[in-house]
């Protein structure tokens, strides 16, 4: 009989985590706020006093999403799992679920099967109250906004130019487009407003970025939020909101430390989107598994495209990161659909539509060791509908590029599924072949840094912009803001901005659609093709399979 995930997960036996923490990684108890028996909050003056990080980086990434599913985050859980296995004392980083995709279509972030993080429950509803936190300061600095206006503009801002929207942690496409503001004048001046998802909130890339509460306060304050008739800037300082919004923060910033299946130690913080933000956790977390783990396992949203590139082009340059190797996750059903199989056909075996498909799976690796200097392994996810003719059609083609093929079973197996992968990426960590390198560099003006992406991460044959839109950018650049890295959002199911458009598409165009400027995160996040920042629930949601019993149990949730 198989069990569904959060069955898996609810039988799991953990232990609690003072004690997990204190005999993995040496963390004393002084050093952790629990909240409950089995989550618990790193305190940032403890980690401030331990040594500088010095663990192997791993980055896992994958092929562009299909509706088949790769099992990125679980290849992340299992390979940490596995290299402790091995010997290794690995602590593994994640990201924290967004509830719009528990409740909408993507699922959870908590792996799967017997490769999850635990307790899977409260991981993917609410946590520790992180993103609560997080939308919370972004909509008083909303608040802030009106309540000033309303109170004689002192700031002389232009309805026109608000730039801050509000945002919630839940799909609903009929806040993406709202007025404010009626009622009569009590209430304020009426104006045109807007939701986006909190993943996508510019408190959320601060949170990911900032390496102190007071480098969190700083960016904070730098925020723009709107602009005077004279387009002259007016950031959150200016209405005095950093301070009460980094004391929303004052928790959220710590990063949360859980456990694998199999006991071992996971930090989950943070959560932006890859397609509509940076896609990465926080480098507080990151550089706290770095100082506690021999090897660190994390992993970057969505395709190495989106993913991998933000992870290296904005995190690793903002936190002088360096990954050791990197995981590319696929899965054969994953690579048939990029081969042109639809949904309901992905599990009979293709070897014609597999050929095909791999022209994706060979860009991002291509990407990622020619464009990014990072050895790579590729990952794949076992089903039962693999065939041997179709992973060995796979492994000779990537052994023409030098790359090795893993096939793993942590899914079904845990750590010891993944042990040949655990051992690979020892071997590849250790061999000092690493040699990172960026995309483009600060100097680089924004368009040149987009065309750059474009055209050497996309195949795009060149990026386009209507005349306002090529106006804003170069006001960016004359405004001093051009030594800011790129944040691209699009859509993560294609190389291109066209979402039915799979495999390896070269020679299009992408076509900016907007620009924003993220000065507290410091990137400009360019808008291509039809992204919503806001995205909807699909036509049945997960959230009809979700309940819950009289003693508290929930089922349904994956």
């Amino acid at each position: 009989m198989a069990f569904s995930d959060i069955e898996i997960a609810q039988a799991a036996t953990l232990k609690p985590v003072m004690q997990m923490a204190q005999d993995r990684l040496g963390i004393p108890p002084q050093a952790l706020e629990p909240y409950g028996h089995y989550k618990a909050k790193i305190d940032l003056a403890w980690l401030s006093q331990q040594a500088e990080p010095n663990g192997k980086l791993v980055l896992v990434t994958a092929i562009s999403p299909t509706p088949a599913g790769e099992g990125k985050t679980t290849t992340v859980v299992g390979l940490g799992d596995a290299l402790n296995r091995i010997g290794k004392r690995a602590v593994i980083a994640l990201r924290e679920p967004s509830l719009g995709p528990v409740f909408g279509m993507k699922g959870g972030a908590a792996g799967g099967g017997y490769a999850q993080v635990v307790p899977m429950e409260d991981i993917n509803l609410h946590f520790t109250g992180d993103f609560s936190a997080i939308a919370l300061a972004h909509n008083l600095l909303a608040a802030l906004i009106d309540n000033h206006i309303y109170h004689g503009n002192a700031l002389r801002f232009d309805f026109r130019r608000i730039v801050w929207r509000r945002v919630m942690d839940m799909n609903d496409r009929a806040l993406r487009s709202t007025v404010i503001s009626l009622g009569g004048s009590g209430n304020g001046f009426p104006r045109e407003d807007g939701f986006d998802i909190v993943v996508a909130s510019e408190v959320m890339a601060i949170l990911c970025l900032a390496t102190s509460r007071q480098d969190l306060k700083h960016r904070l304050g730098n925020i723009i939020v709107g602009y005077t008739r004279a387009q002259t800037p007016i950031q959150a300082s200016d209405l005095q909101a950093q301070g009460a919004m980094a004391a929303l923060l004052k928790e959220a910033i710590k990063p949360n430390l859980v456990q694998t299946l199999e006991n071992n130690p996971a930090i989950i913080h943070g959560g932006p989107f890859a397609n509509i933000a940076h896609g990465c956790n926080s480098v507080i977390a990151t550089q706290a598994a770095l100082k506690l783990g021999e090897y660190v396992v994390t992993e970057a949203g969505f395709g190495a495209d989106l993913g991998a590139e933000k992870f290296i082009d904005i995190k690793c340059r903002k936190a002088g990161l360096r990954p050791d190797v990197a995981v590319v996750v696929a899965t054969l059903r994953a690579l048939r659909h990029h081969g042109g199989v639809e949904a309901k056909d992905l599990n009979i075996p293709n070897l014609t539509a597999l050929e095909k498909g791999l022209h994706n799976l060979e860009r991002h690796v291509d990407n990622l060791r020619q464009r990014h200097g990072l050895p790579c392994v590729v990952a794949i996810n076992h089903f039962t509908s693999d065939t041997q003719q179709e992973l060995d059609l796979l492994q000779r083609h990537m052994a023409l590029q030098g790359v090795p093929v893993v096939v793993c079973r942590h899914w079904a197996e845990g750590s010891a599924g993944a042990q040949e992968l655990a051992h690979a990426v020892v071997k590849l960590a250790e061999s000092g072949t690493a040699a990172m390198r960026y995309l483009y560099q600060d100097e680089d003006s924004l368009w040149d840094k987009m065309k750059a992406i474009a055209t050497k991460t996309y195949g795009a044959a060149d990026i386009t912009a209507d005349t306002a839109v090529r106006a804003k950018i170069a006001k960016l650049q004359q405004e001093g803001f051009g030594h800011y890295p790129v944040c691209v959002a699009k859509t993560q199911y294609s190389f291109s901005t066209d979402p039915l458009l799979r495999g390896a598409p070269s020679g299009h165009m992408v076509n900016i659609r907007e620009v924003r400027l993220a000065a507290g995160a410091e990137f400009v996040v360019m808008i291509c093709g039809d992204i919503m920042t806001m995205p909807g629930l699909p036509k049945e949601p997960a959230s009809s399979r979700i309940d819950i019993d009289d003693d508290g149990k929930i089922s349904g949730l994956f």
